[in-house]
């Protein structure tokens, strides 16, 4: 799945879909998505990353209490 970098907008291949959507888990593993090489896996805070559409993540994935927060 692609995400985009909130910081600088650029477009990050996320390696552990597992882990975007475990709201237990606050980082995931990705690479940028930038030049010709394929870049090195790197870990991301979810709440750095949305998205291509600008969209933010569900809370679902984020927040372990989406369901008792309102």
């Amino acid at each position: 799945m692609f995400l985009k970098h909130r910081i600088n907008n650029d477009m990050i291949e996320v390696i552990g879909e597992d882990d975007l959507t475990n709201l237990f888990h606050n980082t995931v593993i990705g690479r940028y998505q930038v030049g010709e090489e394929q870049q090195d896996p790197e870990s991301f805070n979810k709440s750095e990353l949305l998205f291509l559409s600008g969209e933010e993540l569900p809370r679902c994935w984020t927040d372990p209490h989406y369901r008792t927060n309102q």
